[in-house]
């Protein structure tokens, strides 16, 4: 459970069942606050403006962010020493609307899933990008 007391943020255990020793908290901001918890994804906690929601989401895997990049480096034709991150934005990298269409063609065709038109543009960044194949891909298992 987590709790917010002007900027101070306080976690603890989510359950009975989690020991506190299986739960780590890492401040990366202000704004947010991300958990790793041993056999499950790393859910993060993200601190709204007050009156202080928090919204609380599954990051994708470092693998598939990793595999988001390799395809967006290879679609823009990205020199080798450029920077891309999960926090890259599509339109810093240079991609204009056809670009952000084949990058999304090109991780349908990779992760083989299939993303709608109106999920494809609110991708704005990697990891936009990796969370919605995170999620795609578990509801295509279900």
């Amino acid at each position: 459970m987590a709790g917010v007391t002007g900027s101070s943020i306080s976690m603890a255990a989510f359950s009975s069942s989690l020991k506190q020793s299986q739960v780590t908290t890492q401040i990366s901001s202000l704004n947010s606050v991300s958990l790793s918890m041993k056999g499950n994804r790393f859910p993060s906690i993200r601190m709204r403006p007050a009156p202080y929601r928090f919204q609380v989401s599954c990051v994708a895997k470092p693998e598939t962010v990793d595999k988001v990049c390799a395809i967006v480096r290879k679609q823009l034709a990205l020199p080798a020493g450029t920077a891309v991150t999960g926090d890259s934005k599509f339109a810093a990298l240079g991609a204009d609307s056809l670009d952000t269409v084949e990058i999304v063609m090109g991780l349908e065709e990779e992760f083989g899933i299939s993303v709608e038109e109106e999920s494809a543009q609110n991708i704005a960044t990697v990891q936009d990008a990796a969370d919605l194949i995170e999620k795609l891909i578990e509801s295509k298992c279900a």
